[in-house]
């Protein structure tokens, strides 16, 4: 392999393409340090950037002691990014947090029919123990974040769909962190979104698509309406 101001680039797409080659999952281990040298000829310094780039991306684990390990592959670096393009965009981040919401909202509209499909006439307990929290949590005007959060992994679940259930984690992950900036929400909006989370609920178990896809709507106008506020304000 080439040596050169691109070598631990080339180093890092040689990386990957022997996680691909040899079938490893997240968490196999992968070779040495000195093993990746005399694979691809290259020096110990342009196998360390490399290591160190497909780390930042959560493609690689370095575990000390023990060795570099595939990574999660998860999302971080993604809400890292956008987390902190919120930061450097102060004054835009109530646009930018509204497009992610938005995002959101599309996702759950468009799997609305499969998320019916799969719950109708179940009991789905552990959804409906997260709409009591809900419920509770908004006579109390309190936030309920985390039993949000949760009711939405529960719905990615049902589905079985791994990258939707990515997404939500990423999306509630930046929507926390920049969210945090913003002013919270009144009783009103709370009651109003604790409402509709017990809408879908019911609706999905109905078998009632028209009304659950209504209730998805409602569930995200409350803070649609807020950061629209904020953001005309900026």
């Amino acid at each position: 392999m080439k040596q050169g101001r691109d070598a631990a680039q080339t180093t890092t797409s040689a990386i990957k393409d022997l996680i691909l080659a040899r079938g490893l999952h997240p968490g196999d281990l992968i070779p040495t340090e000195a093993e990746l040298m005399e694979e691809f000829g290259v020096s110990r310094s342009n196998v360390r950037e490399a290591v160190r780039t497909l780390v930042a991306l959560d493609i690689l684990c370095v575990r000390h002691g023990t060795g570099t390990f595939v990574g999660d592959l998860s999302m971080r670096p993604l809400v890292d990014a956008m987390v902190f393009r919120g930061i450097m965009q102060r004054g835009s981040d109530a646009g930018l947090l509204e497009e992610i919401v938005e995002v959101r909202r599309g996702l759950d509209l468009s799997l609305g029919a499969r998320i019916v499909e799969r719950l109708t006439g179940t009991d789905a307990v552990e959804l409906q123990e997260c709409v009591e929290e809900i419920n509770a949590c908004a006579r109390r005007g309190e936030n309920f974040a985390d039993a949000d959060r949760r009711f939405h992994l529960l719905l990615a679940r049902e589905l079985g769909n791994n990258v939707y259930s990515q997404l939500v984690t990423a999306f509630w992950d930046i929507h926390t962190a920049i969210g945090a900036r913003f002013p919270k929400a009144g009783r009103e909006e709370i009651k109003a979104t604790a409402d509709a989370h017990e809408r879908m609920l019911e609706s999905a178990v109905a078998g009632n698509l028209d009304a659950y896809l209504e209730a998805v709507r409602a569930h995200y106008d409350p803070i649609l309406h807020v950061l629209a506020g904020c953001r005309e304000a900026s």
